[in-house]
């Protein structure tokens, strides 16, 4: 496992951003600001500006096309993620701040998040082929409803969830099918959350920062 601490005036090679690659993509990067399960501005996130690895920008072009079809589009919450990052939330998970716990994990005991895998000390993201995104309508620019918000942290956003309603199911479905259609594995516990197969930096985790 090899730790990247990086100064860059530009992206290091093999990566980019993503409206280069898919200019029509809805960026909205939930650690820049305060609506995330914090409440606060992360570390390492200065910009509203998602990056990530070519490859996987590349993947998510062919997934916003055939999209676009339907005249829907991506919504990007998350990609790269700077290890600094990583030790924010860490550092929140063990103090008592839990003022967005009615919104994010209203089921979940905070001081039970990292055994419940919630919060980790190293995250895929900061591998920079991981990203956390949903589905837009490009007519309205609303979000499809999934049956809950990004970041939700319970089973409700387990992608086998099965209490939810009619619409809610199809609109995960979709999520998921086009996301392995082009070459993305997703993770069970969160419907937003998907990683390209062949990533081209698997045992690596940067922490250059986001601008």
């Amino acid at each position: 496992m090899l730790f990247i601490d990086c100064l860059y005036s530009e992206l290091p090679s093999g990566f980019v951003y993503l409206d280069s690659i898919v200019p029509t993509v809805s960026i909205d990067l939930k650690y820049f600001g305060k609506d995330n399960f914090i409440g606060t501005k992360i570390n390492g996130y200065n910009l509203n500006r998602c990056i990530i690895s070519k490859d996987a920008a590349l993947a998510l072009k062919n997934v916003q096309n055939d999209l676009s079809h339907f005249n829907y589009g991506l919504k990007v919450f998350d990609a790269y993620r700077p290890q600094r990052s990583v030790d924010h939330f860490v550092k929140w998970a063990r103090n008592n701040n839990q003022k967005m716990k009615s919104v994010h994990y209203p089921n979940v005991n905070k001081k039970n998040l990292f055994k419940e895998g919630y919060i980790a000390s190293k995250s895929g993201h900061s591998r920079g082929s991981t990203v956390d995104l949903t589905i837009i309508d490009f007519e309205t620019g609303l979000e499809l409803d999934m049956g809950t918000c990004y970041d939700f942290f319970g089973e409700e956003s387990w992608i086998t969830f099965e209490n939810i309603n009619a619409i809610q199911k199809q609109n995960r479905l979709l999520l998921q099918s086009v996301m392995k259609k082009y070459g993305f594995k997703p993770l069970k516990a969160e419907w937003w959350h998907f990683t390209l197969h062949n990533e081209p930096f698997p045992n690596k985790y940067f922490n250059f920062k986001i601008i």
